[in-house]
């Protein structure tokens, strides 16, 4: 495999105050995964639009078979055979399944129409291919759940006879059994002849699923070769440019009274009968599979949704929040998981991201002071080591783990007294993880009370000063000690599976 089906030599690519790419390379071989492993910020998204076209680069070349080729636009690598897979998949809700497959190259009755039969026919076996024949090619795609518009998305790579398949972070939101489904695909991919390139930021799917790989950091390439041959430390020690030993940093809890009781809660369709108590200057983690009710809860006490029952006590005095903003002036704040659509305002610049629930400490007689508006975004993004040219970018330039930390500087800085972290790390590489976790840290030191919504096991495992598990809209267990916590008990409790099953 000397060969490389895609070649990337000296790319660079620099946007107005930012150099987003450095003379870096990459190869991509027949038959063979590649990870491409970075921080956010390394300049991978980059090098993904340069790939599919939306981008050109500066200086560099790209050659597929050794032969140099440019891209005038993402048509052109489209029909150079690349195609990429994003963590959200970019097709058509309103469209028809098969129309999507075959958007751009539909095949034609020698009247030049549309072949409907054909392309029914032709989109039914593709799906097939692919262990998806249950998909019917006529429904319309906005019926499908996340994992099978991604088996949509890899037919229409099919259909065109795709020979480069890039996948970016394409299981962040998707379940356990849907990840394992979809790198059974991967292998079909692989045997196939395909060359395909995989972003993500947990290792051990890299580790389950890629041959190779490129570590990018600052938008340099800084490392490349066989996983098979290479550590997760040195991997890491790329990535981030210095060891990160410890991605859960030790700390002395110093826990205090009780904050937040829950008594009962309860929601029609939701969850019913939950209890717990936080207290100060502890990290809760809720751990779960998907759909076990843990965000609901969570929505519930924050007042995004009313419960029908029970109560909630902060330091002792019911609060019954009918909204966000009730809860928020009680003093508890909810960081969502999905930051793009319910935490950030894209279009928004990050002081004035991080100043929109705090406008009564920014503005003075009905107008915004934008000197004190700065300082806010100031005091708080240096806590978090926010990544970015000034504080008047647009939230939606940035990396998503740089969106993470925006939102959680924005609630940081109506100063609460509870904070609910969904997924705090969702999307987020293990440097920029090992910065939340330390800063999560933090905040306990200082009596702040913080429940941790986690599916990622070693953070649960490592982040939690007690764990409880959720199944199906009620809580089945209780851990106060996480010394005599395994990940293949959380595992078990979530999922009800007995010790002695088959």
């Amino acid at each position: 495999m000397t060969q490389p089906k895609l070649s990337l030599f000296g790319i660079c690519k620099s946007f107005p105050g930012v150099r987003a790419l450095n003379e870096v390379g990459l190869e991509l071989y027949s038959g063979q995964v590649t990870a491409l492993i970075g921080e956010n910020g390394a300049g991978k998204s980059t090098l993904v639009k340069i790939l599919t076209g939306i981008y050109q680069p500066d200086a560099g070349e790209i050659k597929i078979e050794n032969k140099v080729i440019e891209f005038a636009g993402p048509h052109a690598a489209f029909e150079k055979g690349i195609t990429a897979i994003h963590q959200e998949t970019v097709l058509f809700d309103e469209l028809s399944v098969a129309e999507n497959i075959f958007l751009g190259h539909a095949p034609r009755t020698r009247f030049k129409t549309i072949d409907w039969r054909k392309m029914y026919a032709a989109a039914q076996e593709l799906l097939s291919d692919l262990g998806a024949g249950h998909i019917d090619p006529e429904m319309q795609l906005k019926e499908l759940g996340i994992a099978q518009k991604h088996l949509v998305a890899v037919a229409r790579a099919m259909s065109i006879d795709a020979e480069i398949v890039i996948m970016d972070e394409p299981t962040a939101a998707l379940s356990h059994k849907e990840i394992e489904d979809l790198f059974e695909l991967i292998e079909l991919l692989k045997r196939q002849g395909k060359a395909v390139l995989f972003i993500s930021h947990k290792m051990y799917e890299i580790y389950r699923i890629a041959d190779r790989f490129t570590v990018f950091r600052d938008g340099e390439m800084v490392g490349k070769g066989l996983l098979k041959d290479t550590s997760q430390d040195e991997i890491v020690h790329m990535m981030v440019g210095r060891s990160v030993d410890q991605i859960f940093p030790k700390r002395q809890a110093n826990i205090g009274k009780s904050v937040l009781c829950v008594s009962g809660l309860g929601h029609p369709t939701e969850f019913e009968d939950i209890s717990f108590e936080l207290r100060q200057g502890e990290i809760l983690g809720f751990y779960g599979l998907v759909g076990a009710g843990r965000s609901e809860v969570m929505q519930a006490i924050f007042g995004v949704t009313i419960p029908n029952a029970g109560s909630v006590l902060l330091d002792g005095k019911e609060i019954r929040a009918r909204s966000p903003a009730d809860a928020i002036k009680a003093g508890i704040v909810y960081v969502p998981e999905e930051r793009g659509q319910q935490g950030v305002v894209t279009d928004l610049p990050i002081y004035q991201n991080i100043s929109l629930p705090s406008l009564h400490k920014t503005s003075k007689n009905g107008f915004l002071r934008l000197a004190q508006e700065f300082a806010l975004a100031r005091e708080f993004t240096e806590r978090i080591d926010l990544r970015a040219s000034s504080f008047s970018q647009n939230a939606g330039t940035l990396s998503g783990g740089n969106q993470q930390k925006v939102v959680i500087a924005k609630w940081l800085a109506t100063r609460p007294r509870v904070i609910i972290l969904d997924e705090p790390t969702k999307g987020i590489d293990i440097g920029s993880k090992a910065a939340v976790h330390e800063f999560m840290g933090a905040l306990v030191s200082q009596g702040l009370s913080v429940i941790m919504i986690s599916s990622e096991l070693p953070e649960i495992l490592g982040m939690s000063d007690r764990i409880i598990v959720m199944r199906e809209g009620l809580i089945v267990a209780r851990y106060d000690n996480n010394d005599e916590i395994s990940a293949e008990l959380l595992i078990r409790t979530a999922a009800d599976i007995q010790e002695n099953a088959a």
